[in-house]
């Protein structure tokens, strides 16, 4: 139960019938309509352009960044964005916290809920993420569980955006494993409209319940959102592929197995050529170089990686100061 004398202190979370986004989580990427998306892509756009104009946005207010992952873009970006918007940031490793065996989940939450101005967590368990949400009265970020990565996702959207003007009119494609990375994209895609293809071994399809999700928005907005095993079928005519990692942190103990499995999943100069002309490759990094990418194809004039990468920063900069600003 929330302390309810603290919310009304701090202010109880918005909810999306509220006007703007201040105050609310941002734990998946179907938490925001399509037009709160563009918003932020908006937003992105300018923050990027005029940094200047913002550097005093968030002023005074204060993070917490919680990292039960290993991380170097979603710390740097969290750690740099904030401070650039005026703010600071406090790190919370598994040293510090140990989420759900040093101190619970609940805890931890209505502790930080009376120190700081937002929360981003960096975990395994999506649950974990919900939870700690659920229980603090700020807002909460996911910068990544094994079920989403929404922050990664609105990167992605507006690095294709810098290059491809109409979603509407583009095929992306994923080809690998289904993965957190998979299903925010299916999401964001499917929001605005935008065709998205997955291919993965029959085994290894994004979890069914974002499938239907992304599907029944879909229908809604005009996207398409298809999946299929051949990914020679899914690279042709791209505008976008995209890849990543076969083995996600926790599944080391699969990695032989899934190299194997993979091994024609893999985007190297054959599989590329069925896409257009002057199709993007794209991955969230980090690349296992010789694996689900050859080097001719991530260091290719047509690879927007690091691009996509330093986008990370811009578009948590308008994520945290639609959240965070009063």
């Amino acid at each position: 139960m929330k302390n309810t004398k603290k919310s009304k202190a701090k202010g109880a979370k918005a909810t999306s019938g509220n006007k703007g986004l201040r105050g609310r989580d941002y734990l998946s990427v179907d938490d925001l309509s399509t037009a709160e998306i563009k918003r932020i892509l908006e937003l992105t756009a300018d923050i990027k352009a005029r940094p200047k104009k913002y550097r005093h946005s968030l002023d005074g207010k204060m993070m917490a960044l919680i990292f039960e992952k290993p991380s170097l873009r979603t710390r740097t970006t969290f750690t740099v964005g904030i401070k650039q918007l005026g703010g600071d940031s406090i790190l919370l490793t598994p040293a510090d916290i140990n989420l759900g065996k040093r101190e619970s989940v609940y805890d931890v939450a209505k502790n930080l809920e009376r120190m700081v101005d937002g929360i981003m967590i960096r975990t395994f368990g999506h649950d974990i993420c919900t939870s700690l949400a659920d229980h603090a009265c700020i807002p909460v970020i996911n910068g990544l569980t094994d079920l989403e990565h929404p922050c990664q996702a609105m990167a992605d959207i507006f690095t294709v955006l810098e290059h491809k003007k109409n979603l509407k009119k583009l095929k992306i494609t994923y080809i690998g494993d289904g993965n957190n990375v998979t299903h925010s994209l299916m999401l964001i895609a499917a929001k605005l409209g935008t065709t998205m293809v997955v291919g993965t071994p029959e085994g290894y399809k994004p979890v069914q319940s974002i499938m239907d999700r992304s599907c029944a928005i879909a229908e809604e907005t005009g996207a398409k959102i298809l999946w299929t095993a051949d990914p020679v079928e899914a690279a042709r005519e791209a505008d976008v592929i995209y890849t990543d990692t076969w083995t996600s942190m926790g599944q080391e103990a699969e990695a032989v197995e899934r190299r194997r499995i993979f091994a024609s999943y893999q985007v190297n100069a054959a599989l590329f050529s069925h896409a257009h002309e002057r199709a993007l490759f794209m991955h969230c990094l980090p690349a296992h170089r010789g694996e689900e990418v050859t080097d001719e194809i991530i260091d290719s004039p047509q690879s927007v990686v690091f691009q996509e990468a330093e986008n990370r920063l811009h578009a948590q900069k308008a994520i945290m100061l639609e959240l965070l600003r009063e």
